[in-house]
Parts: structure tokens; sequence; C-alpha cells
């Protein structure tokens, strides 16, 4: 009898034990249910409040609801409902728990980039990308396109000499060559003219509201998108059919190995090309208006690179290479005091993907959550005189979680190095061998999406000598 009463006991503490449990979540499950949403605004039906934000400085739109609703507040974008969140330690939150927050982008973005790229997945699929871009893009890989990024800056600097330049224009066009570079190596030069054209015509719609209407921008956008997928796929075609093992990221992605189809690899072209060339145009055309704003950093960091040219001259050296850009150490806290202050980003897009409770409030399932890097990166907490240009602040580390111009956790851009050497290298020949002026209005800031100097900057170049 001992046998049957002790599998009883088992058999009813088990049971105690399932509905115990079950009781608890439905007690979760109900706590979360009745969580109130955080305080703001959802804008007009639809549209929301996309136009409020990206047709003003977006430190102004940001700032004017941190005051009205705290640190954290909802609000509409681009057709989805959101979060938005301004704390170091909210941000670290979404950014690290993968499991309660996926990336992702507005309807819009997704289509025209292509549902299959890096940014819109997580788990195995997004892991072997990533491991395949950073492949392509860690400093093992990079150290040796140097003299190529090289040769791109020097050509392109070359046409800008003794002419008025849009600054930002002009920028787009060195980083989507380098781009192409990273992703087709040598041969980016025989679809160059081909992937600009429908690339330049894409980009136009990122920010349109997603209405597949002949005339619209997106129409016209899906149009392009469809165009260069089609380049994109003559070119895999061309490369199968001569067997050449290639070391640029394409010949990565079409390793048998990585497991990917033909329309993987054209979403994750697309989205590389569209994550590599704005946002470091943008950057680098900051760069020049800070150094001609303040002429003693600008000495400084000339004085560095001309430094590292005058030793190349005694070694009988030619060219960069990768030991030249590591000792560039004033000129990357240029580049990273840019990015703080500019804040190219001003946010990135997470979705929860279940209900989830943070300080008191529900952010509901299938929801947008943007950590907001601008005010984060503006904010007197995390940074003494926030508004003042000042690259010295970076001899030191900054406090955790406070400068993430490249996002952080496992879904941080894998491209961050590729961008900071290429701004190396133009800047190198830049200072070392022209000087600028700015033209028209300074002061004046542009928005959409990313934050630019009035009308891109235009400057007049000259050569030193």
């Amino acid at each position: 009898m001992e046998g049957p009463s002790t599998m009883f006991s088992l058999f009813a503490s088990f049971l105690f034990i399932f509905v115990l449990f079950k009781t608890f979540i439905k007690f979760l499950v109900s706590k979360r249910q009745h969580l109130p949403l955080p305080p703001g605004s959802m804008g007009y039906p639809y549209i929301g409040e996309t136009f409020q934000m990206y047709s003003q400085d977006p430190n102004v739109f940001f700032a004017t609801k941190i005051k009205r609703y705290g640190s954290m507040f909802k609000s509409h974008i681009l057709g989805c409902p959101c979060v938005m969140i301004s704390s170091p330690e909210a941000a670290k939150f979404v950014l690290n728990k993968s499991h309660l927050f996926k990336p992702t982008f507005p309807a819009s973005k997704e289509r025209m980039l292509g549902k299959q790229a890096i940014f819109f997945h997580q788990g195995e699929y997004h892991s072997n990308l990533r491991r395949l871009v950073l492949r392509t893009f860690m400093p093992e890989a990079i150290k040796n396109i140097v003299p190529s990024i090289e040769s791109i800056a020097q050509d392109c600097i070359k046409s800008w000499e003794g002419r008025e330049i849009t600054t930002f224009l002009e920028m787009k066009t060195f980083t989507f060559n380098v781009a192409l570079l990273s992703i087709f190596g040598k041969e980016e030069v025989l679809y160059r003219d081909d992937l600009k054209r429908c690339y330049y015509t894409l980009e136009k719609g990122y920010n349109s509201m997603p209405i597949n209407l002949l005339g619209t921008l997106f129409h016209k956008a899906m149009k392009a998108r469809k165009e260069l997928a089609q380049i994109v796929a003559q070119i895999i075609s061309r490369r199968r059919q001569g067997n050449q093992d290639y070391k640029d990221l394409l010949g990565s992605f079409m390793e048998e190995k990585a497991g990917l189809t033909d329309e993987q690899i054209a979403d994750n072209v697309i989205g590389v090309i569209f994550a590599a060339r704005d946002t470091t145009a943008s950057v680098l055309t900051w760069i020049v208006k800070y150094l001609c704003e303040n002429p003693s950093v600008l000495q400084a960091v000339t004085e560095e690179q001309e430094s590292i040219l005058k030793s190349k001259k005694e070694n009988e050296e030619k060219g960069l290479n990768w030991e030249d850009a590591k000792k560039m150490q004033i000129t990357s806290r240029v580049i990273q005091e840019t990015l703080r202050v500019a804040s190219i980003l001003s946010f990135t897009f997470r979705e929860a993907v279940e209900d989830v409770e943070y300080q008191g409030h529900l952010i509901p399932k299938g929801w947008k959550v943007l950590p907001l890097f601008r005010n984060i990166h503006h904010s007197p907490d995390n940074f003494k005189e926030p508004e003042k240009f000042d690259p010295s602040r970076f001899e030191a580390a900054p406090k955790p979680n406070t400068f993430m111009p490249f996002g952080s956790g496992i879904h941080a851009c894998p491209g961050n190095e590729l961008a900071k050497l290429e701004m190396l290298v133009l800047l190198h020949h830049l200072t070392t061998k022209y000087r600028w002026s700015m033209e028209g209005a300074k002061n004046g800031i542009q928005y959409g999406p990313f934050a630019l100097p009035q009308n891109g900057l235009p400057i007049t170049l000259y050569s030193k000598n």
C-alpha cells in the first residue's frame, strides 16, 4: 500500500504546483492587461505624428514630449503605434533583450529594403548573416582594401577642387562607391552607374507612406527596387558562371555553406548599401562643418595627418595602410564627437514580440519601441556642456550606455569599422592637401530623415598648393 500512497502524494504535489503555476501566469497576464500605456499623444488617424517629427528639429519634437510626459512616452510614427524612451537604462534594456524586442522598420522601409534583410531578423538566420558581414567588415578583412578606398577618396576630392560643391551630395557619391567596393570588390566599377541610378530613385521613397499607387514616391521606389534586385541577380549569375573565388561581401553571401537564396542575397546587398551610404555621408558632412567652425580642432587634425604624411615620405612609403589609420587618434575623436553632437541616427526601431512591462507601463505586443539616441547623447546628465563640440571629451571613455552611435547588443552595426576607416582616409587627404570655405547660410539645419547642415553644406574647395 505504501507504493500507491507515495505515487498519489507525488501526483497531488505535481497537480498543486501546476495549478499554482497557471494561477501565477494568469495573474501576471491579468496584471499586464491592466497596466496603463505610457503617457503621450497618438496624433492624427493613420499618419499619427509623422510630419511633426520629420519636418522639424528632432530635438525640439523629442524635448517637448519628454518635458510633458517624461522619459517614456507613446506616439504614432509612419503608420505604427510606438513607445519612445530616452534614458540610457531603458535603451540598454530594449537593445539587449532580443527575446522581448526584435529589430524592425516601418512597413515602407521593410518592403523597399527586402524582408530578408538582416535588420528585420533575429535568431539563427540573423546570426548567420551577421557572421558573414562581420567576416568581410572586420579589421583583418578591410585592412586589405585601404588602397582601394584611398583611390576612391582621391578621385572624389580631386573632382571637387576649385568649385562650389554640395558637401552631402558629394559625400554620398564617395560612401556609395566605397559601399559597392566592399560588396562587389573591384568589379563594382562595371555596375556602378546602373546601381546608382536605381538606388537614387529607391532612396527617395524611404520615408514615404506605403501607398503603392502610380505616381507616388513609394510606387517609384518599389519599381526601382525591383530593377536593383534584377541587376544583383545578373551579377550573381555571372559570378557562378566564372567559378572564381571572391573575398568581398557578395562572395561571402554566395558561398555554398552560407545557405542563402538569391532573394536573400539581393535583400541583404540592398540593405548594406542603405546602411553604409547616407549615414556615413551625413557624418562626413557634419565633420567638414565642425572643422571649419573650430579652427583649433582643424589645426590639431591637420598636424596629426601631416605627421603621418611626413613619416611616410621619410620611409619612402606610398599610400595609406591600416597601421596609419590606427595612428589617427585625434581624428578618431573628432569622428566620435561628431557622431555624438550630430546624432545622425536619432533613434532606431524595435518591436515588442510580446506584452512587456517596463517601469509600471505596458508596451503592447506589436508596438514599435524607439530608443532616442539623440536625446541620450545631448543630455547634460551624460555629457558636460552637451551642445559644445569638444572632441577632447573622448580622451576618457563615456559613461556606460550613454554613447551608442552604432546601436548596442547583437544588432549593433556590423560595419562600423569600415565606416570609421573610410572617414579617416578621406579626412587625411582633405586636411593635408586642401582648405575650404562654407558658402551661404552657416547655421541652418534641415531634416528628412537625417539631420543635415542647411542645403547639404555648400562649400568651395581649394588646393593648398
